[in-house]
């Protein structure tokens, strides 16, 4: 019963996700900085106040960091299907100079 708990805390710790789930974080992060930006310039500019700019500057980075960081199962949603180390194929039929490797 212990050794579960821990794995499943393990698991939900350990922050895997597959390579589309990479390039969904990347995505969006880089839209939500990209809006948030937008919107600390705008909002600053129209307020003429530079720490209405740097406040929604930071709360838009804060919420950026609390979407992308964690390892939601939504990143996680196409893993890859690694071979274990000892189930290659010894040699596997390939050839140098005209001699098979085993």
């Amino acid at each position: 019963m212990a050794d579960q708990l821990l794995q499943q805390a393990q698991d939900l710790l350990e922050g895997q996700i597959d390579f589309e789930g990479q390039k969904l974080t990347e995505l969006v992060s880089t839209i939500l900085l990209a809006i948030t930006g937008f919107l600390a310039f705008a909002l600053g500019f129209a307020q003429n106040n530079i720490w209405i700019t740097l406040w929604v500057g930071l709360g838009g980075t804060a919420l950026t960091f609390f979407i992308v960081v964690p390892p939601w199962p939504i990143f996680n949603e196409n893993p890859e299907n690694w071979l274990r180390a000892n189930s290659g194929i010894s040699g596997a039929g390939i050839e140098v100079d005209g001699k098979k490797i085993n």
